[in-house]
């Protein structure tokens, strides 16, 4: 399961109405190999929902998650703040063991087998 508390449902949101065809667009949630602690999140939108696609429907919003993904994300909670220094997601992890300064990238202590 994947959850979004609401100042991130709203600024996804924002974020999709501003596409010109915002309509079938779904936020797109995943990660990839790289970044400071071996993995890194990935955000988006797509228009298109692949077989073995997780779909998660929060507050409104089609969240998808490809199934390499999940594996590592399952029971993440994405945020969004704004403070002085800008505003941002923020992930909240649990199967996260290590995560680098700017909270992007992280690390577990399962194999890494995802390249998306």
């Amino acid at each position: 399961m994947i959850h979004l508390s609401k100042a991130a449902a709203s600024e996804i949101k924002r974020l999709q109405s501003k596409r010109h065809n915002s309509k079938n667009l779904q936020f797109r949630l995943g990660v990839q190999s790289g970044g400071c602690s071996r993995m890194s999140y990935t955000l988006g939108f797509e228009e298109v929902v692949t077989p073995g696609d997780r779909v998660y429907d929060c507050d409104g919003i089609q969240v998808v998650v490809d199934e390499q993904s999940l594996n590592y994300i399952n029971d993440l909670t994405l945020d969004y703040s704004e403070d002085l220094m800008g505003g941002g997601f923020r992930f909240h992890n649990p199967k996260a063991k290590e995560s680098c300064g700017c909270g992007n990238s992280f690390s577990t202590n399962e194999p890494t087998t995802t390249d998306r």
